[in-house]
């Protein structure tokens, strides 16, 4: 887009080039050009209607011109050709159209005395009916709005007022829109005589909750929700109408940040009781809404009761809905409100019990028993004709209030030999099996095909960007010329920048490749760039250590397809977790060795990092090899490759720091205590028989790693965030990729931060040891402040469980210290645990939280939020899995005095652990 002086706006007009340089058109035209947008008006009213039509074509075409000019000049040129367009429209219908031009937006035009001057000029019918055609069109979700001329036609004229969506929201940010010292909101939209008329529309408008809520000044009425609630209570808008919209608009639902904001809306007109329970059903539909909703509708629907307002069974109804709501405030909330009811009316004492009974399927053990209690108080006044329905609704309690129920109501007490809860089968999901790679791409076509797949994904997986770029290699080989042909219409939608990344070397970057097979990039360069002369065009200053081996890779790789063509890749995994298999990689090697072909020193070294292990026939075929890269490939698999690395248990507190934080966030980790690990590296590496290492790249992938103020600052780079391909770099080294990566997985705990979590099945499927790295990683998945984060670990959790791989006692000592020292909330880990428990899991979560019970009762602090959740989970495993057994620090509980939470479940845990 053009931004110079020489725009089209200086351009001489083709249609009026020989015509009177002084006729009123001309004029016209000229000024629009590069005139005064003063003089627009003058000259408008100086032609007739012919005239004006005959302008329409010149204006147009300057339009079309300056849609993509961007000066200075154009942009005041726009203005003039804004007003004149208006002026020149005979018909509403083509005026409004042109004024709603978005090749008009980003200026507030609108504000424009002139504009207006020439809108006021036109006949009356003619303004009315533009208005009404710019007020029906849609609000634009960026840029500028013609309200200021619809809003001054409507006050001069006394038209109708418009209704629309783009109207309403108009007059909303233009009661907004003060500066300096001013009225209240509420005092300018009490005098404004469109209040009446827009202010009930306002309730039909969605994603306004952020405006409701903005408040302008620390003065009363300075915020929409309360000036609504002013307007009301001064008459100026019907107060009936506007609680009967915002009850509807509440019980319509929408966006959660719209709710709060009618809720505030709906507390501001501050109905009386009589009010609400003229609306009773609308209330009780409430309690079936959004959490701070159904709350409110509870609390409401409470004092009703209380004053005699309502119907005795409006009671019964919103306790069906709110005792089996997940959220335990509004369950006991409910229990009370029955509690209250029955001390006050003991002849309700039968419907009260029955509806406290709803609670038994509660899955919250302490609220099963809080409704036993409230039960057990009134279940004398109920009389014995409710004692059948209580007996069957008692079959839904957990098995540790069985004794309790079968003594008020006969109810089975769980000791039998037929209780279906004990004796409980362990479920599992499979072990995740091989994921194959498939077959290699075969034609130029498609690969073509899929290369742009590739490109258009937004996170490409490994097998998409393994098959490609090995297809690129063998097609090469084959027929370049071919190749590049079928790439050029990809080439053309996606072209590769040709300059160095911002951020870490990606996938997408295989178009550095996509261009050397088309010729673009010159050899002698590709060669400069491998041999180190000059800097990686693929590597910058945010490149991370996983970027730097997929750009080591990519820059190989184009210059053997410019300088010695391969005929595949040797690291190319036959899984899509990365795994390559060692048949496949000796028999291409085997292939290599036929051809007469020497491997890039990138390419060999990634397939030694990924291939697994070899058996007595592989290991054969592996020593008959007789190439130096055979060689070496033979002794990889003879001598097994890079031995695990030992994780040390360190913590990391620097605590805090001399100099102040100048950015935000910048010293974050002065407020963080972190359970981490420390590895030595493996240095140079192993050598190959003859003396060969691996490439420097890949080596620094496996450096050694501690807990730094360096290595956690990284955790605010995104650029070093892991993704699915770093995985891929080393298939069979988990814990190793779980020490390097522990920052990033512990600030989804400690820094309620999002997203790394999802990870964590990634490095549960892969392989090789799984020790204290790898279990630490999943202990702050487990606690994560995401539920998508947390629901990862779990999965990651039950894979491990699933292979044989979980160490539980290891798990559960881990995450007894991370609460303990309060990094992971018990909270969390009691919602993470309790959905594993529930696929059916509790034999893999009690061998969890067994282990973690010394630390969870003997560390932390017994009024820990959550904490008594846990040990309730704990119970319930134990007893469904038959776990047996004191625990010191658990008898120490549970015989302190008292009657708190975790003190009851604590005794409960050690009967059911005593037999």
């Amino acid at each position: 887009m053009s931004r110079t002086g020489n725009s089209s706006v200086n351009r001489a007009d083709s249609t009026t080039a020989g015509a009177d340089r002084h006729g009123p058109v001309d004029e016209l035209l000229t000024a629009v050009r590069s005139g005064r947008l003063a003089r627009i008006p003058e000259l408008l009213a100086a032609l007739d209607a012919v005239q004006r039509r005959n302008c329409l074509p010149a204006l147009k075409e300057l339009r079309r011109e300056l849609r993509q000019e961007w000066s200075r000049e154009a942009v005041e040129a726009r203005a003039r050709l804004l007003v004149a367009g208006a002026g020149c429209h005979a018909g509403p219908a083509g005026a409004a159209t042109w004024l709603a031009g978005s090749d008009f937006s980003g200026r507030q035009w609108a504000r424009n005395s002139v504009l207006h001057q020439v809108i006021e000029a036109q006949p009356v019918e003619w303004q009315v009916e533009v208005v009404t055609r710019l007020a029906a069109r849609p609000t634009r979700s960026w840029g500028s709005t013609m309200y200021p001329v619809i809003e001054a036609v409507v006050r001069r004229t006394g038209c109708e007022v418009p209704r629309s969506e783009s109207f309403v929201r108009g007059w909303m940010d233009r009661a907004e829109d003060l500066g300096g010292a001013r009225p209240t909101l509420a005092q300018k939209v009490r005098e404004d005589g469109f209040t009446p008329v827009l202010l009930p529309e306002v309730f039909e408008l969605a994603d306004v909750g952020w405006q409701l809520t903005c408040r302008y000044s620390p003065r009363p009425g300075d915020v929409w929700t309360e000036a609504i609630g002013d307007l009301a209570a001064a008459g100026v808008v019907d107060r009936a109408e506007l609680l009967d919209r915002c009850l509807a608009r509440l019980l319509r639902g929408g966006k959660p940040a719209d709710q709060r904001a009618f809720l505030e809306v709906l507390r501001a007109l501050d109905p009386t009781p009589e009010e609400y329970a003229a609306r009773v059903r609308d209330v009780v539909a409430l309690v079936d809404g959004l959490s701070v909703l159904a709350g409110h509708a509870q609390e409401v629907l409470a004092g009703l009761d209380e004053a005699g307002l309502i119907e005795p069974e409006v009671l019964t109804e919103a306790s069906a809905v709110v005792l089996f709501r997940s959220e335990k405030k509004l369950v006991r909330a409910q229990l009370a409100w029955l509690e209250k009811a029955a001390r006050r009316s003991p002849e309700r004492s039968g419907p009260v019990v029955l509806a406290a009974a709803e609670a038994f399927g509660h899955p919250d053990t302490a609220l099963q028993a809080r409704a036993l209690n409230v039960v057990a108080r009134h279940l004398k006044a109920a009389g014995t004709a409710v004692v059948a329905e209580l007996r069957s609704a008692a079959e839904t309690l957990n098995p540790v209030h069985h004794r309790r129920a079968g003594e008020l109501f006969g109810a089975p007490d769980g000791d039998g030999e037929d209780d279906p809860d004990t004796g409980w089968n362990e479920l599992l999901p499979p072990a995740p099996g091989p994921r194959p790679l498939g077959a290699p791409i075969a034609s130029a076509a498609e690969l073509a095909e899929e290369l742009s797949a590739l490109l258009a994904a937004r996170e490409p997986g490994v097998a998409a960007f393994e098959r490609v770029l090995d297809g690129l290699v063998r097609l090469t080989h084959l027929d370049r010329k071919a190749l590049a042909e079928a790439v050029e219409p990809v080439r053309r939608a996606h072209p590769w920048s040709g300059t160095g990344s911002w951020g870490d070397c990606a996938p997408r970057e295989i178009l550095y490749v996509v261009a050397a097979v088309a010729g673009e990039t010159p050899p002698w360069k590709l060669w400069d760039y491998l041999g180190g002369a000059g800097r990686h065009k693929l590597s910058g200053p945010r490149t991370t250590v996983h970027g730097a081996v997929l750009a080591a890779r990519l820059e190989e790789v184009a210059w053997h397809t410019v300088q010695a063509p391969l005929p595949y890749l040797l690291a190319t995994p036959t899984d899509a977790t990365g795994a390559l298999e060692a048949a496949v990689l000796v028999e291409r090697i085997a292939g290599y060795e036929a051809a007469d072909v020497k491997p890039g020193k990138a390419d060999l070294s990634q397939a030694l990092l990924r291939v697994g292990a070899a058996d007595e026939v592989v290991l054969a075929a592996a020593e008959e090899l007789g190439s130096p890269a055979g060689r070496r490939v033979a002794h990889w698999l003879r001598t097994g490759g890079l031995p695990g690395q030992p994780s040390e248990r360190v913590l990391f507190a620097p605590g805090k720091g001399l100099r102040r934080a100048n950015v935000y966030g910048d010293r974050w980790w002065e407020e963080v205590e972190r359970i981490a690990v420390a590895q030595p590296g493996i240095g140079a590496g192993p050598k190959g028989p003859g003396g060969e290492r691996l490439s420097a790249e890949l080596r620094a992938l496996l450096d050694g790693t501690e807990p730094s103020v360096a290595r956690a600052r990284t955790v605010y780079d995104w650029s070093r965030r892991p993704v699915e391909h770093w995985f891929a770099m080393l298939p069979w080294h988990r814990e190793e990729l779980a020490a390097r990566w522990l920052d990033p997985f512990a600030e989804g705990a400690d820094r309620d931060e999002r997203g790394a979590a999802r990870h964590l099945p990634l490095l549960a499927e892969a392989g090789g040891p799984a020790g204290l790295a790898l279990h630490l990683a999943l202990a702050y998945g487990l606690g994560a402040r995401h539920t998508e984060d947390r629901t990862a670990a779990v999965d990651a959790l039950l894979v491990l469980a699933a292979r044989g791989d979980l160490d539980g006692a290891l798990l559960g000592r881990e995450l007894g210290a991370l609460v303990a020292c309060g990094t992971v909330m018990a909270g969390r880990l009691g919602a993470a645990l309790a959905l594993a428990a529930e696929t059916g899991a509790r034999a893999t979560v009690w061998s969890v939280l067994g282990p973690a019970l010394p630390g969870l009762l003997g560390e932390a602090d017994p009024s820990t939020r959550g904490l008594g959740d846990l040990i309730a989970l704990a119970a319930d495993c134990a007893r469904r899995t038959g776990a047996r057994g004191p625990v010191a620090e658990v008898t120490a509980m549970a015989e302190r005095a008292g009657s708190g939470r975790v003190v009851k479940e604590a005794r409960a845990l050690r009967d059911v652990l005593a037999g």
